[in-house]
């Protein structure tokens, strides 16, 4: 076996460590007042990398200063970059103590870049017959790719990587990896400030290399190219382009005074690994190695408990006021997950069991369904349904550890207690993936003493944070938020989870033979156009036939040879019938085996129902997602598949389904936020607003004609702008010149001028704050509004601009759901609550209650939150979901 070496670009990595986690720079100081963000960061990184990869031998290549053979070459050569933060600065010397603890060595070299060091030594490794991984923030070293190199780049934060070997870059860019120099010296580098040849972008450039091979054969060759702008550039800017490419080179040959035999990785120094940890304050660090911080740090705290059994429940008297909780169900879906034990406690006792049956004697189950004894949990709706399983209605859920902290980062959703604990810096609890494994090694100990304190821990913190996270949600102004809407909508989605949705079985069998027999049909017609029969499924086979046998014109190639992605065969659609026999065949086949299989492999036995799961915690913008399985996602363009509703029908005998869903909400929301006058004028007089904006953005009359293009087109402005869609994107999704939809964007904001004064005010607050916010004070954390990258920077305003759009929307159902469930139950009305599809709720009921839904439910989405334009509902009754009018 080939040995292996392991190059580290480590300055790429340590700026890259800070930016990406710079939002929580505040929890990274050790006791000295260091910043130490992005000393964690990189050894978060270097922890992946060795899990991953096993080194005979690494490298952490540093930058010497400066000033390097570049400079001197070319004086703006990275100029004009922002000065390194002085937080970051400190971090530096740091980071090199790391390396060497971790059993790494380090190198810098004066007059020479890291990128020069990892260059040379990549080149000395190959010719010995290593296998290298070079680990970088930076893609200009993708050119250093070989048969027996790879460069991994940081792709987000920095454990996510992008690995580019030659086949790599061949199916990202159509070039090698040695051309990707002269792409650079063609297009310049703008985080390098060197300019490339006026006017020459990314695409240009490939374009070029493909065509020529190099910068020098390019200008052997420049009397090949057409009379044209770009011709006049590159002839003007020869010098430049031939200078740029000696900056974009790497060089393999740079004078080091180390070799390979050098490098020899040593595995960690425990004893000096142990000491740095201590001194940088890294406590989960320290806990992986089974290590207590340093005397007088904060020490894990010792834990006392009882082991509860049927003979000493009455011990559970010495608990008061309230009690935090937690039941073990070891799998996430909590409907059919085992139950492999329980804690519970007040902060000075505390109990634990493996036995949840004991749930069922009447102190716990008491205590549990008390309303005047509040409890604290993480993760109340799998409390709520778990428990109800057991037969115990949980009652009183005054704090939710897992809710409290989505609200305060929604980037922070991890479903472990303990890592969500690390968060906000308390770590007197372990992660459940260091005491029961991870992946397939996953498994409860079955050692007491090891479950029961895990356990323990876990309830101490959900006890231990709760004062403090409140704090910050009153910080935050989102007390309101927690109080008001997540934590009651917590109990209404527990209730419809519980209820679940009727399926009929043999309406979904019927249907699936039905497909099988569609596809045996259009395997016919493939196999006709074909002339032979082959497997369908099969890249190999069916790229041969369409693009060998048939001579197809290849649109896209892969390292495995030619692509037969869906964009693809779309675009070859008009140019066979076989394609569009092939993508019908897969749509079917995905219907067969995702919505009929699929739907069929998760009717609950006892009951012929579904009862998915609403994820409460996941999504950015505060929606709700939906799980095992997924019913916001039944297909409804295909005929096929919105037939596939007729499967879901009520509970009993003489009862419908009823529906209502919000009209238009987020441009109605969006006409509340901005406050543009126009925007509201249309919503208040009830217009069609898609024809109103054709009207405005096109210069019509109030009484010209709409037709269904122009309203197309208006629609997709109107949706369109508040997502930061660039004249590009518009002109590709309503067919027209780029031009024209630069136009339609300009008329827009002209008759929108709200909207544009929104759009930059959110900004501009994202980038002052680093956030933005909903109607109701929900956060999202925008670590990249500051990115260096364009493309990163750009996705961020983005992000920024349809975020409190789309956040606000989802707050109105939500508090819509909490009123509706409560008016189902203070009337008392049997009708049920099934579904959150996005906009809509869906319900069920007997059919003499579907007089009084039709009135009440619109009047309570109606009035859910006061926008300064009405909200619109309109609603629909059926049989069945699909029968829906």
């Amino acid at each position: 076996m080939a040995k292996q070496l392991l190059l580290i670009d480590g300055n790429s990595i340590v700026f890259r460590a800070f930016f990406a986690m710079h939002n929580q720079i505040d929890k990274f100081t050790n006791k000295d007042g260091l910043h130490t963000v992005a000393i964690y960061g990189f050894k978060l990184m270097l922890d992946h990398v060795l899990d991953n990869f096993h080194p005979d031998a690494a490298l952490v290549a540093f930058d010497a200063g400066k000033k390097t053979f570049r400079t001197k070459m070319y004086a703006d050569y990275k100029g004009g970059r922002n000065k390194t933060p002085e937080e970051l600065m400190e971090q530096l010397p740091y980071v090199h103590q790391l390396v060497r603890a971790s059993g790494l060595h380090s190198y810098e070299l004066k007059n020479y870049e890291a990128d020069d060091i990892i260059g040379t030594l990549a080149k000395e490794a190959d010719d010995a017959g290593y296998e290298t991984l070079v680990v970088t923030g930076d893609r200009d070293l993708t050119q250093l790719a070989s048969d027996h190199t790879t460069v991994a780049v940081t792709h987000k934060g920095v454990t996510d990587t992008e690995h580019y070997t030659p086949a790599h870059v061949e199916e990202k860019l159509g070039i090698t990896p040695k051309q990707i120099i002269d792409m650079k010296a063609l297009m310049g580098d703008t985080s390098d400030n060197y300019p490339g040849v006026t006017k020459v972008g990314e695409k240009t450039a490939i374009k070029l290399v493909k065509q020529f091979g190099s910068v020098e054969n390019l200008y052997d060759h420049i009397d090949d190219l057409k009379k044209s702008k770009m011709k006049e550039h590159l002839i003007e800017d020869e010098d430049v382009a031939r200078q740029c490419k000696t900056l974009a080179t790497i060089l393999r040959d740079a004078p080091l005074e180390i070799s390979l035999k050098d490098l020899k990785y040593e595995g960690e120094q425990t004893e000096e690994l142990i000491d740095f940890y201590q001194q940088m304050g890294f406590k989960s660090f320290l806990a992986k190695m089974n290590v207590a911080p340093e005397e007088g740090e904060d020490q894990v705290k010792p834990v006392t408990y009882t082991e509860l059994t049927a003979d000493n429940l009455g011990e559970l008297d010495q608990l008061s006021g309230e009690v935090s909780f937690y039941l073990e169900m070891p799998e996430a879906n909590y409907h059919l997950s085992p139950f492999a034990g329980f804690a519970l406690g007040d902060g000075s006792h505390w109990f634990v069991s493996r036995d949840a049956e004991l749930l069922k004697q009447a102190p716990l189950k008491k205590l549990l369904e008390s309303t005047t004894i509040h409890k604290n949990v993480f993760n109340a709706k799998a409390h709520i349904v778990g428990l109800h399983r057991l037969g115990i209605e949980l009652a009183a859920v005054d704090f939710d550890l897992l809710l409290a902290s989505y609200l305060l980062n929604t980037n922070d959703n991890s479903n472990d207690l303990g890592q969500v604990a690390l968060e906000h810096d308390y770590h007197d609890v372990r992660t459940d993936e260091e005491v029961y494994g991870k992946g397939a090694k996953r498994a409860i100990p079955d050692d007491d003493e090891t479950f029961f304190t895990h356990l323990v821990q876990k309830v101490r913190a959900i006890n231990d944070l709760k004062a403090p996270l409140f704090t910050k949600l009153n910080q935050n102004k989102q007390t309101p938020l927690y109080t008001d809407i997540e934590l009651p909508l917590t109990r209404v989605l527990a209730k419809m989870e519980i209820t679940g949705v009727h399926v009929d079985a043999q309406t979904l069998k019927n249907m699936g033979s039905k497909l099988k027999e569609r596809l045996a049909d259009i395997e016919s017609g493939i196999y006709e156009e074909a002339g032979e029969e082959f497997n369908i499924n099969s890249t190999k086979q069916l790229s041969h036939i369409l693009f060998e046998k048939l001579k197809l014109p290849v649109i896209k190639k892969t390292k495995t040879g030619y692509s037969t992605a869906v964009d693809v065969l779309e675009k070859l659609a008009d140019r066979a019938p076989i394609v569009e026999q092939i993508l019908e065949y897969r749509q079917i086949a995905k219907l067969q085996s995702t919505y009929i299989t699929g739907l069929l492999k998760v009717i609950h036995s006892s009951d012929q129902k579904i009862h998915t799961r609403y994820l409460q915690t996941l999504t950015q913008t505060g929606r709700l997602s939906s799980v095992d399985p997924n019913l916001q996602n039944i297909p409804v363009r295909l005929p096929e598949g919105r037939l596939i509703r007729q499967a879901f029908v009520p509970s009993h005998t003489g009862w419908q389904i009823f529906s209502s869903d919000y009209s238009q909400v987020e441009l109605r929301v969006l006409a509340h936020i901005t406050g543009d006058k126009n925007l509201q004028e249309d919503f208040r007089n009830g217009e069609d607003i898609h024809a109103s904006t054709a009207r405005r953005i096109f210069h019509l009359g109030p009484d010209a004609e709409i037709d269904r293009n122009m309203r197309r087109r208006a629609k997709a402005v109107n949706f369109g702008i508040v997502y930061g869609i660039s004249d590009y994107g518009l002109a590709q999704r309503i067919h027209v010149t780029r031009a024209q939809a630069h136009e339609f964007i300009q008329n827009y904001f002209k008759e929108f001028p709200g909207v544009k004064k929104y759009i930059d005010d959110t900004i501009a607050f994202a980038r002052e704050h680093g956030y933005v916010e909903t109607i109701t004070h929900r956060r999202r954390y925008l670590p990249d509004i500051h990115a260096k990258s364009f493309n990163r920077r750009s996705f961020a305003e983005r992000t920024a601009m349809n975020t409190p759009i789309q956040g606000s929307a989802a707050d109105i159902i939500k508090i819509a759901m909490i009123r509706m469930q409560r008016e189902l139950d203070q009337r008392q009305l049997k009708a049920k609550m099934l579904l959150q599809i996005h906009d809509e709720l869906v319900f069920e009921a007997p059919q003499d209650e579907i007089p009084v839904l039709k009135k009440l439910v619109p009047q309570v989405m109606d009035s859910a939150v006061k926008l300064d334009v009405p909200l619109k509902v309109d609603s629909k009754v059926g049989d069945t979901w699909y029968d829906l009018k």
